[in-house]
C-alpha cells in the first residue's frame, strides 16, 4: 500500500495535478496512507471522511434521491462522492470508498461489498465534474481486511487510470514529434 501510495503520488507530481479523497467504509485510511508517503504535499488536497448518509449529501453533494432509493452502499453513490470531493476540495482527481466492513450488513447490501470509484480530468465532459470509473468490489474477510484491501483497490484503481492517461499523453507527443504519423 505505501508503494502504491507513493507512486500516486509520483505520477501527479510529475503531471503537476492534485487528488482529493472522500471516504466512507475506510473512515480516512486512505487518506492516512497518502499522506504517509512522503511528498504528499505537493499533491494531496484533502479528504472528507463521509460515515455519515448526510454528510455524502450535504458535504459532498451526493443525490438525495438517489440515497433515499438505493442507500449509500451503490455504484452512482460512489462516483458522485469521486465527482464532489474533487469538486469540493478543487482538486484535478477525484476518489471514493463506499461499501459495507460488517459485522452487519447495510442498505440491504452484504459484508464485503465495496464500491470504489476515481473521477479525473479524462472523465470531464465539456468542463464539467462525473462521469470517471467505478468499480464492484466482494471482499471476504472480517472487517479490518476489508477495509484494507479497500484502501488498496481504490490506489490500484486511481493507478490504473493515472498510467493510462500518463501513456495516452505520451503517444499524443510521440504523434506530435513523428509528424503525425
Amino acid at each position: 500500500m505505501a508503494s502504491q501510495a507513493a507512486e500516486v503520488l509520483r505520477l501527479l507530481t510529475v503531471k503537476g495535478e492534485t487528488l482529493a479523497v472522500a471516504e466512507s467504509l475506510t473512515g480516512g485510511l486512505v487518506a492516512a496512507a497518502i499522506t504517509a508517503a512522503p511528498g504528499a504535499s505537493k499533491a494531496f488536497r484533502g479528504s472528507v471522511t463521509s460515515y455519515a448518509t448526510e454528510v455524502k449529501r450535504d458535504v459532498l453533494g451526493v443525490d438525495a434521491t438517489l440515497l433515499k432509493q438505493r442507500g449509500a452502499v451503490d455504484p452512482q453513490v460512489a462516483a458522485q462522492m469521486a465527482a464532489g470531493v474533487r469538486k469540493v476540495l478543487g482538486a484535478d482527481w477525484g476518489i471514493a470508498t463506499t461499501g459495507v466492513a460488517g459485522p452487519e450488513s447495510q442498505d440491504g447490501q452484504p459484508v464485503g461489498t465495496v464500491f470504489i470509484a476515481v473521477d479525473g480530468p479524462s472523465a470531464e465532459v465539456g468542463g464539467g465534474f462525473g462521469g470517471g470509473k467505478v468499480a464492484a468490489l466482494r471482499l471476504n474477510g472480517g472487517r479490518t481486511e476489508i477495509r484494507m484491501e479497500s484502501v488498496r483497490s481504490v490506489l490500484g484503481l486511481l493507478l490504473e487510470e493515472l498510467e493510462h492517461e500518463h501513456m495516452g499523453n505520451e503517444r499524443a507527443q510521440d504523434t506530435e514529434q513523428n509528424g503525425g504519423n
